[in-house]
């Protein structure tokens, strides 16, 4: 069994992986450009300990490093082409507007569906994301 984590007593995703091709290069973009918060930078000798996470809260992105060729061809297509990760937003049009002024790649306008305002973005590694206001 699973034991209890966090406040709620509740199992919880606390970070997912994230390979890039390099540390430095996931860390300018994600704390950079995006202003996700570095979490941590360990030197581990071979490798390092990264992790980065929006300001908003939520689960943490280790940033782990491609060591193998088979590594290296799963960045930006860890997902099989589809969306991968799911950036949530109360204010669509700041962040928006914001994640353009940065020089962030949108696939697509903004559309409006059931669930609330959307539009996939890729980050430079080629990971596909939502960028999404809920109703």
């Amino acid at each position: 069994m699973i034991e209890p984590a966090g406040t709620s007593g509740l199992p919880r995703i606390g970070a997912l992986a994230l390979v890039v091709p390099d540390y430095d290069a996931g860390i300018a973009f994600y704390v950079g450009v995006m202003g996700f918060d570095l979490l941590a930078d360990v030197d581990q000798g071979r490798k390092r300990w990264v992790t980065v996470a929006p300001r908003g809260g939520g689960a943490a992105l280790v940033l782990a490093r491609a060591d193998t060729a088979r590594q290296a061809a799963a960045i930006g297509n860890q997902c099989g082409g589809r969306v991968l990760l799911f950036l949530e937003t109360d204010d669509f049009a700041r962040d928006h507007a914001h994640m353009l002024a940065a020089g962030v790649l949108f696939e697509e306008e903004p559309r409006v569906e059931p669930y609330g305002t959307v539009a996939v973005w890729r980050d430079p590694f080629g990971n596909r994301w939502d960028l999404l206001q809920r109703r």
